[in-house]
């Protein structure tokens, strides 16, 4: 009997294609752990299609997601159960072109402004790092920028000459 879910670990007591977005969310977080044959309870009810599933979940996460994932045969008592461990990857991991993420003991998709902050982030980048096409700094007002170099250097997050440059 294990002890509970968490952010690290899922229980579930069969396997369904759509729990791909739990390895693609424990991959997009800090890893963790699927556990297959084992109910909400924690305890192990058994995998009658263990063996054939040892062998088909690893080329359907490879396949799907392009990641790949440990998976291990467990036996207690008479019953099969696998565990599915998955790495934390640095780069956004995708499943269907959707992102999910684990958050605590849920699975979250990321949308809108999420999946922007953690699609930049996942590449070393912030929205203010991205180019816009056809915009130039002639298309900023000479008040603001007056104003950024006023903010900026009483912040002195900018260096004089930095600030001096037009």
């Amino acid at each position: 009997m294990f002890k509970q879910e968490s952010q690290h670990t899922e229980w579930k007591e069969t396997w369904r294609d759509d729990y791909l977005r739990w390895v693609c969310g424990f991959a997009n977080a800090q890893g963790g752990r699927l556990l297959l044959g084992v109910n909400d309870k924690g305890q192990v009810v058994g995998l009658p299609d263990a063996t054939k599933l040892l062998e088909d979940l690893p080329n359907k996460v490879r396949d799907l997601l392009g990641i790949v994932v440990d998976v291990n045969l467990h036996t207690e008592g008479d019953s099969h159960y696998i565990e599915v461990v998955v790495q934390s990857y640095p780069n956004p991991i995708s499943y269907r072109g959707h992102y999910y993420m684990r958050s605590g003991s849920t699975l979250q998709e990321l949308k809108g402004a999420a999946l922007d902050r953690f699609l930049l982030g996942r590449h070393g980048r912030t929205w203010d790092g991205v180019p816009l096409p056809q915009f130039s700094l002639a298309d900023v007002s000479a008040p603001a920028m007056a104003r950024f170099r006023q903010l900026a250097q009483r912040s002195g997050r900018l260096d004089a000459e930095t600030l001096a440059y037009t």
